[in-house]
């Protein structure tokens, strides 16, 4: 019982120290979110596979990275619509 409770602390300041842990109201898209963001910032940071994607995709290193910060925005789409917008825009439609 104390190994559960011990772990669930463990997680919980994981969790606060680190934003891309996420939290149990995380929503599957914020999540995918952190994750490409991340995989794009390294690859941004780490210049060897920076200029390896670089060479692949046939592009100069500058567009690759510019590219990348770019993918950065919105790296998953737009957001899915919450429960509250969705009833806004439903009565919206009723009227």
């Amino acid at each position: 019982m104390a190994d559960k409770l011990r772990n669930q602390q463990e997680l919980e300041r994981l969790q606060a120290k680190y934003v891309g842990t996420g939290h149990p109201d995380t929503s599957s898209w914020e999540w995918r979110t952190n994750v490409q963001r991340d995989t794009y910032s390294s690859i941004v940071g780490h210049r060897p596979l920076l200029s390896y994607i670089a060479l692949a995709e046939n592009e100069p290193v500058a567009k690759v990275r510019a590219q990348m910060i770019r993918k950065m925005i919105q790296p998953c789409g737009p957001p899915p619509l919450r429960e509250e917008d969705e009833i806004l825009l439903e009565a919206a439609n009723n009227r």
